[in-house]
């Protein structure tokens, strides 16, 4: 059964044996890879909403007190708890350089990549949660194909039926610039989980979602804008939307998915792309 972010944590189950404590790591880099200044290492306790589906059915909070330098990430710290002081933590990273969107993370109560906060934003102490609204796996490691499913559902791929032209197909700047922000998205899921529809209604398609849609409803080049539109017009789709401006707020990487919304909702009343 996977835990719910609304489940009640209880004590902490007993846990695999902590590996020794390292100061450096084998390789000749500093611990977490950060800067490599001397003496500039602060205490960091991470308190982590940790969950085992082969423990127990209810999750629980870990605590772990490490020293880092106040420039690291904090996946770096993270790491750092996985690699050296317990092993059965889980988590997803991958390029750990805000692109990937793998690391998306509650940290302290928002939804934010952890390879784009750094330690120092955080210390002396961090809370660290899986993001909201959809089923948690293990740990930091939550079910993301809810997620992806609401993403296939608007066809987020370009659309054309012409005959493919001998070079490719042109578009203006000004064209360009109406989609430019929503090319940006990354789909790490920080905006769709931050939405308080989105975690009440399993239905909801959600602003990421809609935010892939309206890159391809503005481009000069597509051809099927009025069955993504029909798809956003439905019960579960944009008009669920009830502005709080938590999308926009958690989005990584700036998009105004907000702005990107209500454009969406005037292109369905209004016929006007």
């Amino acid at each position: 059964m996977s835990a719910r972010p609304d489940d009640g944590v209880g004590a902490a189950p007993e846990q695999a044996p902590e590996g020794p404590e390292t100061v450096g790591d084998t390789r000749g880099h500093p611990p977490g890879g950060g800067s490599r200044e001397v003496g500039t290492s602060i205490s960091l306790t991470l308190r982590i909403r940790r969950y085992n589906p082969e423990v127990g059915d209810q999750p629980w909070w870990g605590e772990y007190t490490i020293e880092a330098e106040p420039t690291d990430r904090l996946l770096d710290a993270l790491h750092h708890v996985k690699w050296y002081r317990d092993g059965t933590l889980a988590l997803r990273r991958s390029c750990a350089h805000g692109i990937c969107g793998s690391d998306a993370m509650l940290i302290n109560g928002r939804n934010a990549l952890a390879c784009k906060v750094l330690v120092k934003e955080v210390a002396p102490k961090v809370t660290v949660e899986p993001i909201r609204g959809l089923p948690v796996l293990k740990d930091l490691i939550v079910d993301m194909e809810p997620f992806f499913a609401g993403y296939r559902k608007v066809l987020p791929f370009l659309v054309n039926e012409d005959d493919p032209p001998d070079r490719e197909r042109l578009q203006s700047p000004e064209e360009r610039e109406r989609f430019d922000d929503t090319t940006k998205c990354i789909l790490c899921a920080a905006c769709t989980t931050s939405c308080p529809i989105f975690w009440g209604d399993g239905d909801y398609i959600g602003p990421a979602a809609i935010v892939n849609a309206h890159r391809f409803i503005f481009d000069s080049r597509d051809q099927a804008a009025k069955e993504r539109l029909d798809i956003l017009a439905e019960k579960s789709g944009v008009f669920r939307c009830r502005t709080t401006f938590n999308c926009t707020e958690a989005c990584p990487r700036g998009i105004k998915v907000t702005k990107a919304i209500q454009e969406v909702k005037r292109a369905i009343m209004f016929d006007k792309l």
